[in-house]
């Protein structure tokens, strides 16, 4: 397992203040992102560019979000110790990590086979057993294990998964990108009832896309 040096934690604390210049308000978030060696999450010849405010290809077609969008994903969230988020689209693992260190219990699911096998060993060497990791389709969600208190979707689907708002516990909610383009609306739904829902709008950004079905 590579070292996280005082050279990352440098970087990394310089990563946290760029994020609070350009508006991250939430200690707790900020904290977890402190804690957590993102260059453990890129291959060494790339780690470089981990305490870089950007998004990073990771293989598969996928990335590694950009900090600042994870830190907004994960502040719409409201993370309440205690919580069960499941989280489409493991990626890199990062996400899941920050979500875990927040105190949630995180259900995450991959539809890539090879990006799922590596992300899940990373996982496991890096201490956080408690994650539990799937493969399949993120369109279908986990229904055994709903309802969930929190869902995050980390593609851009082109529509509402009506699915995922049906493994949605009443007061939970949904953070998801929307949008037919490259470029999506961040939106987050709040299950107020079974029969009503209120959705809220924040900003644009650019996904890799919500896909159906694994390979």
């Amino acid at each position: 397992m590579r070292r996280d040096t005082y050279k990352h934690q440098g970087l990394r604390q310089q990563l946290i203040e760029t994020l609070r210049k350009e508006g991250i308000r939430n200690e707790r978030v900020l904290e977890a992102m402190a804690k957590l060696p993102r260059h453990l999450f890129l291959e060494k010849a790339f780690e470089e560019w981990a305490y870089k405010n950007v998004a990073f290809p990771i293989g598969n077609d996928q990335t590694i979000s950009q900090p600042q969008t994870v830190a907004i994903q994960t502040t719409l969230l409201d993370i309440k110790k205690g919580d069960t988020v499941l989280e489409v689209g493991t990626g890199s693992g990062y996400q899941a990590c920050i979500l875990s260190l927040l105190g949630a219990r995180v259900y995450t699911i991959e539809r890539q086979s090879k990006l799922f096998k590596r992300t899940d060993k990373l996982l496991r060497d890096l201490g956080f057993v408690a994650i539990r990791t799937f493969l399949g389709d993120g369109y279908a969600g986990l229904p055994m294990f709903a309802p969930f208190d929190k869902i995050l979707v980390t593609a851009g689907a082109t529509s509402l998964p009506e699915n995922l708002i049906d493994q949605l516990t009443i007061g939970g909610h949904l953070v998801i990108p929307i949008g037919d383009g490259e470029v999506q609306t961040m939106w987050r739904y709040t299950k107020v009832s079974e029969e009503e829902i209120q959705r809220e709008s924040f900003g644009k950004f650019k996904f890799v896309p919500f896909l159906k079905g694994t390979q």
